[in-house]
């Protein structure tokens, strides 16, 4: 490749098949056809969020990337969890997408045959334990998100964990939390990333097909501040954009917000085709592991049921609205075209800025009273 993109191809794109080392993340209920098809369009990675796509539509969408796309490399984002997982594991092989992102839950077997496959396994990860787990598994590139990142996260911020996981791994790092614009893309790189992955700098985009309702809520979101962690949407710690539904949750009492876990894990659990006999196998499984989560496996439902609420219906004050900190930064939405080309545009003004700051001049020699000081 020629000129000034070349300049930020690093062994990541290589690796996924894009131009620029930027990753859209899997979404849900954002990340369809279109916004991935716009990311890959415009030189980044995206990965279809196979986890909340009914499972009716899912091959359709993959075949829906593929056409916008001229059969260009995307990934796709699973949860072993999922009633369809056995589906989305073979259609990942079968159309042999380049990448799959996950969590926890895939054993070597799993991974196994995605690898054996050619299949990139790219979890993504809060902490170091579970970057060294999931390499151990056999993942071959790992996401590295630190607590600035939106929905699920930990409490590490990226400045932290980013570092530390690049010293204890062997493989391509790809960090997440915080990042939006071209100087954070420079940053990760000089950490040793080789890479950033993105989800609410592409949600944020006229692409993303998000209602306009919820659109606006994100753009008047000003205060990164008051976009904070709470535990009380699914028992995890999740950050988001404060609304009605999370102030009623806060001032709910335990037994209200059971009861409306129970209800929205029912209609989640018709909206997956899970059928009891599976829902009563996951149930049982949190009891054997961990008889204290049982309450989090019941209230694992809210999360999706929520977000299809704000993201798909369009009423952004009776879901919840996952977002990092950056939604404060960002003041309109751009098409991923002119996200990511400028991006790129800026990663490689300030990374000639930073040439110019450092590169030696000539000697300017010591004025009389500076030389006579010395002396």
């Amino acid at each position: 490749m020629n000129g000034p993109a070349s300049e930020l191809h690093t062994p990541l794109c290589e690796l996924l098949g894009c131009r620029y080392p930027i990753v859209q993340t899997a979404m849900g209920w954002v990340a369809g056809a279109d916004l991935v098809a716009a990311t890959t369009n415009a030189g980044g990675f995206g990965f279809l969020a196979g986890a909340t796509i009914a499972a009716d539509r899912i091959e359709g969408e993959i075949l829906k990337v593929k056409r916008l796309t001229d059969d260009r490399p995307f990934g796709l984002n699973f949860h072993m969890f999922q009633p369809n997982a056995q589906q989305l594991l073979d259609l990942a092989v079968k159309y042999r997408v380049r990448a799959v992102s996950y969590g926890r839950g895939p054993d070597k077997k799993v991974i196994g045959r995605l690898r054996d496959a050619g299949v990139v396994c790219m979890p993504t990860v809060g902490a170091l334990k579970h970057a060294l787990k999931a390499i151990e598994m056999g993942a071959n590139a790992i996401t590295v998100q630190g607590g600035e990142g939106g929905g699920h996260t930990g409490s590490v911020p990226t400045t932290v964990l980013l570092p530390q996981v690049v010293d204890a791994v062997q493989v391509p790092v790809i960090a997440a939390g915080g990042f939006y614009d071209g100087r954070g893309l420079l940053a990760a790189l000089a950490y040793g990333a080789q890479g950033i992955a993105m989800g609410t700098r592409f949600l944020m985009t006229s692409d993303s097909q998000v209602p306009d309702a919820t659109l606006q809520r994100y753009v008047q979101t000003r205060d990164a501040e008051k976009i904070a962690i709470s535990y009380l949407v699914d028992g995890m710690p999740q950050r988001m954009i404060p609304n009605e539904y999370l102030t009623m949750l806060e001032r709910a009492s335990p037994l209200k917000r059971l009861r409306i876990a129970l209800g929205l894990a029912l209609q989640w659990k018709s909206e997956t085709g899970m059928t009891t006999a599976q829902a009563a196998s996951i149930f049982m499984k949190a009891l054997r592991e961990d008889s204290s989560s049982v309450a989090q496996t019941v209230m694992a439902a809210n999360a999706p049921m929520l977000l299809q609420r704000s993201m798909v219906q369009g009423n952004p004050a009776e879901g919840v609205m996952s977002a990092g900190q950056v939604a404060a930064l960002i003041p309109r939405l751009d098409s991923c075209e002119s996200v990511i080309s400028g991006i790129v545009r800026q990663a490689l003004e300030r990374r000639d800025a930073l040439n110019r700051l450092t590169a030696p001049g000539p000697a300017v020699p010591a004025s009389p009273s500076r030389a006579a000081a010395v002396a």
